[in-house]
């Protein structure tokens, strides 16, 4: 079986580790549900999301690559806590497609490009070059190409397409502690993106005030990395045209995941209510830009 398929959260036999599955990492089969009632228009009806890290599953053929190496798939090195959970909701919620791997970001980066020299993990990298690629077409090129199916689907059906990409990051990173709760990354150059960022960004401010749950949410744009870096959104970007792609990866600290409790599920249904609205204001944005157009017609 195949780690993606389109509209089809796959991989029914893989399981992560307990750790992983503690924080929610676990191996589904769903389809798209009714959206949402509510005011979503031409962006939100188009939209994907995807979640490159979603476990740390090794495949039976290549485990023996990776013995005595437990702790680092456990760790965040192996696979992003907390992503697919929030992958989940997001496509729950309105109704999208979403595309995943529990496959070990060790076996393969999915949020590499081909050549990147983090495309393999060290342990793979001493391997032949044959292996690696038979890797990359077992499990690189189908989610990349489903992924890109779906897209394609949503700028023909909707005429644009909101891609989001669900992702943690590790609290501390060589001896740093990361000032942050949530990044939401893009690229400034696109302003479809930084627009909807921003808003985005003062949506999730405006959930979080007066609860006790999500108190001192520091939300940084462009943080903990740069939206620009190599990733799939930047890889569709060079694609796809402004007007038609905006693909924003969602950053949550994993301190969130591992804590638990109540907290984790509500800062999740923040998330995706400031998301919700933000859209809402980008339709209106969209209505008065076409009523604008009407009269000067």
């Amino acid at each position: 079986m195949i780690e993606s398929q389109p509209a089809v959260i796959p991989d029914g036999a893989g399981l992560v580790s307990d750790l992983g599955r503690r924080n929610g990492l676990e191996s589904l089969s769903e389809r798209p549900g009714q959206r949402p009632p509510g005011p979503l228009g031409p962006l939100s009806a188009g939209m994907v999301i995807t979640c490159e890290h979603g476990g740390n599953r090794l495949p039976a053929r290549y485990r023996h690559f990776f013995q005595g190496q437990q702790a680092t798939l456990d760790s965040h090195r192996g696979f992003d806590p907390g992503a697919l959970l929030l992958a989940r909701d997001l496509a729950a919620a309105f109704a999208a497609p979403l595309v995943l791997s529990t496959v070990s970001r060790l076996l393969v980066d999915l949020n590499r490009s081909i050549g990147h020299p983090r495309l393999h993990s060290e342990t793979l990298r001493k391997e032949s070059a044959e292996l690696r690629q038979e890797i990359v077409k077992r499990y690189y090129q189908p989610h990349r190409a489903h992924t890109e199916d779906l897209i394609r689907q949503a700028v023909a059906a909707h005429g644009r397409v909101l891609h989001v990409s669900a992702h943690s990051f590790t609290p501390e990173l060589d001896g740093k502690r990361r000032n942050a709760d949530i990044g939401l990354l893009y690229d400034p150059s696109r302003p479809g993106e930084a627009a909807l960022c921003q808003r985005w960004k003062a949506s999730l401010q405006s959930c979080a005030t007066g609860r006790t749950d999500l108190t001192n949410l520091t939300i940084r744009r462009n943080y903990p990395y740069n939206g620009k870096d190599d990733g799939l959104t930047s890889w569709f970007r060079r694609r796809l045209a402004a007007d038609v792609y905006v693909g924003i990866e969602v950053e949550i600290n994993q301190k969130h995941a591992f804590r638990g409790g109540r907290h984790w599920p509500a800062l999740r249904a923040a998330i995706v209510e400031a998301l919700r609205q933000a859209l809402v204001a980008d339709d209106d944005v969209l209505e008065a830009q076409d009523l604008s157009r009407l009269r000067r017609s």
